[in-house]
C-alpha cells in the first residue's frame, strides 16, 4: 500500500492544506478539483500528478473527497466511468465532507456492494488547521480499513477518534458543528451586550480568555478575524447554515431536543434573508444587530433563493 498513491479530489481551502502536507511528507500524490485555477499550483511539484477521479481509483491506495457534500462524491462514483467501476483492489475511500448521516451511509452501501471500504471522517480545525496538518478527524465505518489506513492520515491529522459505524463521524460533526456555532453567536450576544454598556470587546475577550467562559470562539476566532477587523475566517454564512440545518433536521430524526440549535439557525436564517449567504461569517459580528432587527442588505432579495438552490 505505501508504494501506491494518495488521491486527494477536491482542492478549495481545506483540500489544498491537505494536499500541501502530503506534498511536504514527500508522499506520493494524485490531484483532482474542477477548477483548473485550483489544479494549477500542483501541476510542477514532484511527486504530484494531476488525474481525474476515475484514473485514480486505479493508481491509488486512499481516495480523499474534499467536496462541498455527498451529491459531488456520488456523481464521482457512480456509473461505468466512475470511482467505483475502476477501483483497484483495497481501496479506500474518506469522506472528509460535512454531510447529512444518512447520504453518507447510502454512499458507503454503494462502496460495499464493489468491495470498497467507505469511511466517513468529520473534520475539526478549519483552513489553518489543514495547512499546519493539525486537524482532528471524527470517523466512521469499517474500523479494519481505518487501522489499516491511519498512519496514512498523519500527514494532515494530528487526533483520529474512531466512533462506530458508517455515519457516527459525520454525526458527531453535525453536532460539534451546531454547539460551536451556537457558542459564536452566543459570544457575539454577549459582546454586542457588553459594548452597549460601555465595555470594550477587546477587554471582554480578555477576560473570557483567562475565566470559565473561554472558548475556541474566545480564544482564536474574535482575536483573529473580528477584534482585528481583518473579517476573514475563511467560511461562509452558507457554511453555517447548511449544517446547522442537517443537525437540526437529524435531531428530529432522532427525537432529539435543540431548541438552543433551532435558535441559532433561525439567526442564520435572517442573515441568508438579509443576503449574507456568501459573506465571511465572522462578518455575523459586525452585523449583529441589523440582523436580529431584520434589516434587509444588498443581495437580501436573492439570498434566500440562493440558499434554497444549494
Amino acid at each position: 500500500m505505501q508504494k501506491l498513491k494518495i488521491g486527494i479530489v477536491g482542492l478549495g481551502n481545506m483540500g489544498r492544506g491537505i494536499a500541501n502536507n502530503y506534498v511536504s511528507a514527500k508522499m506520493p500524490l494524485v490531484v483532482w478539483d474542477v477548477s483548473s485555477k485550483a489544479i494549477k499550483p500542483f501541476r510542477k511539484l514532484k511527486n504530484v500528478e494531476v488525474a481525474e477521479p476515475v484514473v485514480m481509483a486505479g493508481m491509488c491506495s486512499i481516495i480523499f473527497f474534499v467536496v462541498p457534500g455527498s451529491a459531488e462524491i456520488e456523481a464521482a462514483l457512480k456509473g461505468r466511468d466512475g470511482v467505483l467501476a475502476h477501483a483497484r483492489p483495497g481501496l479506500v475511500l474518506y469522506d472528509l465532507t460535512t454531510s447529512a448521516p444518512a447520504a453518507t451511509k447510502k454512499l458507503a452501501r454503494m462502496a460495499a456492494k464493489k468491495g470498497i471500504a467507505y469511511l466517513d471522517a468529520g473534520m475539526s480545525g478549519g483552513a489553518s488547521g489543514a495547512e499546519a496538518g493539525t486537524l482532528t478527524l471524527m470517523i466512521g465505518g469499517d474500523e479494519r480499513a481505518f487501522n489499516r489506513t491511519r498512519k496514512t492520515l498523519k500527514p494532515f491529522a494530528e487526533k483520529t477518534f474512531y466512533l462506530g459505524k458508517s455515519g457516527a463521524g459525520h454525526t458527531l460533526k453535525l453536532i460539534h458543528n451546531m454547539v460551536c456555532h451556537t457558542i459564536f453567536l452566543a459570544t457575539c450576544e454577549g459582546g454586542r451586550m457588553a459594548e452597549r454598556a460601555g465595555i470594550k470587546l477587546q477587554d471582554m475577550i480578555e477576560v473570557f480568555n483567562v475565566s470559565n467562559a473561554r472558548s475556541y470562539i474566545s480564544e482564536f476566532r474574535f482575536p483573529r478575524h473580528i477584534l482585528s477587523k481583518k473579517w476573514d475566517a475563511k467560511s461562509h454564512v452558507y457554511n453555517l447554515h447548511k449544517d446547522l440545518g442537517m443537525a437540526v433536521s437529524l435531531a428530529k430524526e432522532l427525537g432529539a431536543d435543540v431548541s438552543l440549535g433551532e435558535r441559532t439557525l433561525a439567526f442564520l436564517e435572517r442573515a441568508v434573508d438579509q443576503g449574507m449567504i456568501e459573506k465571511d461569517f465572522s462578518l455575523l459580528y459586525r452585523d449583529f444587530e441589523k440582523i436580529r432587527r431584520g434589516v434587509p442588505g444588498p443581495g437580501a432579495a436573492t439570498g434566500k433563493k440562493q440558499a434554497d438552490r444549494r
